[in-house]
């Protein structure tokens, strides 16, 4: 019998449990409702309040980033073009630069071919120079070897013309010799 007691007992405590914890509840909310259902409502609408803020941050947080993210994009785009429109102009630069190397390069073997030029015609016209110089100087060397040649032939013949003959001379210094050794006798004219 005990047996059967034993559960009416504690499905009893359990009825007592529920009814106190109701009773409890019931307690609870007599003295503390009015209070509790001004807290839940605080929090109810700190709840909101805080949801709205943070969709409203959400909301906020977006718009700036996509104004981050186009103002970035901008930037991009903006070096981008200036960095293609930078390397535009150096490969154009390089290009005039190279065009007026090239210029430079063949108005330089122009130059130096003129002056290879001028420097081969001097060089003829010094030679030609000095072949008509040399001519006029073999010339001019000749004639006055004839002209020598000529004088000396001329004074050959005046020292001819003028000189003693030798036979004469040579009775001339026998004479001058006798006279000197006092042998030199006139002719007399008994011997003539």
């Amino acid at each position: 019998m005990k047996a059967t007691h034993e559960p009416k007992a504690s499905h009893d405590a359990a009825a007592d449990a529920i009814a106190g914890g109701a009773s409890i509840d019931k307690v609870r909310d007599i003295l503390f409702g009015v209070q509790m259902r001004d807290y839940d409502k605080r929090f109810a609408r700190l709840e909101e309040r805080l949801l709205k803020e943070t969709s409203d941050l959400k909301e906020d947080v977006k718009k700036r980033l996509a104004a981050l993210e186009q103002y970035v994009k901008q930037e991009v785009d903006a070096l981008g073009d200036r960095l293609s429109a930078e390397h535009e102009g150096r490969t154009d630069d390089v290009k005039d630069l190279g065009q007026q190397l090239r210029e430079t390069s063949k108005a330089f073997e122009k130059r130096t071919a003129a002056m290879d030029d001028q420097s081969a015609k001097a060089q003829r016209d010094l030679r030609q120079q000095l072949l008509e110089q040399q001519q006029r100087l073999t010339e001019e060397m000749q004639q006055r070897h004839h002209e020598l040649l000529e004088a000396l032939s001329r004074d050959a013949g005046e020292l001819r013309d003028e000189k003693a003959d030798r036979a004469a001379l040579a009775s001339l210094f026998t004479e001058m010799a006798m006279r000197l050794s006092n042998q030199f006798r006139l002719p007399t004219a008994e011997g003539v």
